[in-house]
C-alpha cells in the first residue's frame, strides 16, 4: 500500500508544510477550493477506518517535528504532530522521564497520528491510554484557523475538552498541530515474567489474583500460543518494590523470570503480532469474557488465516487478531459472525486493516452505536463542509 494513501485511496496532491502556519494557510486554500483533505504522519495506522469518499489533498506532517516546550520540573512536554514517539522519548528520556505509551513501531508513529488513532500498547494496563495523558492540544480547523484547547498543567479545568475530543478522531475534525502531555519518571527497575501455555480461564484467574494480592503490573499481555496463551507480566518502578512484586508473583508457581535478552525478544514477538499481516482486527469485550473471545471468536477467525496471531490485554478487555486471509469471502463471513457474537455480549470488532476483497464485503466499523447522532453533530460543528477525510469514521462521518 502507498504511504500516501488513506485506506487505499490515493490523493491528487501531497503537501508537506515546514511550519504549522504553512499548514494552516494550505488548509484555508483548500476550503476555498472545496478540496477534501486528510493528514498523514508516520503512516502506521493509515488503513484504519473506511476509505474516504474523496481525497484531493494529503498534508504530511513529517517536517512538523519540533519540541515546543519541555518543562521537566512540571513533568510536561509539548511537541509538534510530526515528531516520532521514539524521538520524543529520546528527548524527555535525557531528563529521566517518558511519555508512558508504547504502541508498535515507535520509530515511525508520530505524536499526531497516535492521538488521532488513539494508539496504545501494553503500558495502557497501568498508565491508561493517550486520552489519560494528553492535557493540551492545538489544531488547524477546516477553515485554516488555528485553535487551542486544554492547558500546560496536569490539573486542567475546562469547559469544552478539545484534547480528548481529538483523541481517536482520525483526522475528521481538524489537523492536530501540537499536543501537550503529562510525563512519568523513567522506572528505576523493570522485570518481565512469563507463564507458558495457560488456558483462557487461567488468564482470567491470574488477573483476579493480581488484584487480590494488590500487585500493580505495568503491563499484562496474553499471546496465543498453540491451544493456550503465553502470559507476560511486567513490573516496573523502584527496585525494591519491583523485586518484591516479582517474588510474590513467582510464588504463584510456573513463572519464568526473564533476562534482558529474552525480555526484548518477547516484546518483539508481541509487536510482530500487533503490526503483522494484511488483515488486522481489533476486538473489545468485557475482560472476564476471555473464554468466549478465545474459544469462539479467535478460533473461528484464526482458522481462516495463515501466519495468524492473537494478542489479548486481559486487564481492560481489548485484543488484536492479525494474519493473511486464505480466502477473503471466508474471512468476511467469520468477521460478521464474530462481530454479532461480540455485540450480543456488549463487545465490538473493528477492522484496522484488510485486503479490498474483505472491505467490499463487510463494514469496517460495524453497526453504529447510540452516540452516532452526537458524533454527527460534532462533525457538523468542526467541519460543516464535510471535507476532512469524509466517510472515514463511524457511520460515514
Amino acid at each position: 500500500m502507498s504511504t500516501d494513501s488513506i485506506a487505499g485511496v490515493t490523493p491528487k496532491a501531497i503537501f508537506a508544510p515546514d511550519t504549522i502556519a504553512d499548514a494552516a494557510s494550505r488548509i484555508a486554500e483548500s476550503e476555498k477550493a472545496g478540496e477534501a483533505v486528510a493528514f498523514i504522519g508516520g503512516g502506521t495506522d493509515l488503513e484504519i477506518g473506511s476509505p474516504p469518499e474523496r481525497l484531493d489533498l494529503c498534508i504530511r506532517t513529517e517536517k512538523l517535528n519540533r519540541i515546543v516546550e519541555h518543562a521537566p520540573s512540571d513533568q510536561i512536554v509539548a511537541a509538534e504532530a510530526g515528531m516520532t514517539l521514539a524521538r520524543l522519548q529520546e528527548v524527555v528520556g535525557a531528563h529521566g522521564q517518558r511519555l508512558a505509551i508504547d504502541p508498535p513501531l515507535p520509530a515511525r508513529a508520530t505524536i499526531g497520528g497516535i492521538v488521532a488513532a488513539n494508539a496504545f500498547g501494553p503500558l495502557r494496563t497501568r498508565y491508561g491510554s493517550i486520552r489519560d495523558l494528553i492535557i493540551g492540544i492545538s489544531i488547524v480547523r477546516a477553515d485554516g484557523v488555528i485553535a487551542h484547547g486544554g492547558g500546560k498543567v496536569v490539573k486542567n479545568v475546562a469547559g469544552f475538552d478539545l484534547p480528548k475530543l481529538m483523541v481517536g478522531s482520525f483526522g475528521t475534525l481538524g489537523m492536530i498541530a501540537t499536543a501537550t502531555f503529562r510525563l512519568h519518571p523513567l522506572p528505576e527497575s523493570s522485570q518481565t515474567l512469563l507463564m507458558r501455555n495457560r488456558n483462557a480461564a487461567a488468564v482470567r484467574n491470574l488477573i483476579a489474583e493480581l488484584r487480590t494480592s494488590q500487585l500493580e503490573a505495568a503491563a499484562v499481555v496474553a499471546i496465543a500460543e498453540g491451544t493456550g496463551f503465553d502470559i507476560i507480566v511486567r513490573f516496573e518502578g523502584f527496585h525494591a518494590g519491583v523485586i518484591a512484586q516479582r517474588d510474590r508473583l513467582s510464588s504463584f508457581g510456573g513463572c519464568d523470570v526473564l533476562d534482558a535478552d529474552d525480555t526484548t525478544r518477547l516484546w518483539q514477538r508481541h509487536d510482530a503480532v500487533r503490526a503483522g499481516g494484511p488483515l488486522r482486527l481489533k476486538i473489545a469485550a468485557l475482560p472476564n469474557a476471555i473464554e468466549t473471545v478465545s474459544n469462539s471468536v479467535a478460533v473461528a477467525l484464526l482458522a481462516g488465516l495463515t501466519s495468524g496471531g492473537f494478542v489479548w490485554y486481559p486487564t481492560f478487555g481489548v485484543g488484536f487478531i492479525t494474519g493473511a486471509p486464505i480466502d477473503d469471502a471466508r474471512s468476511a463471513g467469520a468477521i460478521e459472525s464474530a462481530r454479532n457474537l461480540l455485540a450480543s455480549a456488549g463487545g465490538s470488532l473493528t477492522i484496522e486493516a484488510a485486503p479490498p476483497g474483505i472491505r467490499q464485503r463487510v463494514s469496517t466499523w460495524g453497526e453504529s452505536r447510540g452516540t452516532l447522532a452526537l458524533m454527527q453533530a460534532t462533525k457538523q460543528r468542526f467541519d460543516p463542509g464535510r471535507r476532512l477525510a469524509p466517510g472515514r469514521f463511524v457511520g460515514g462521518i
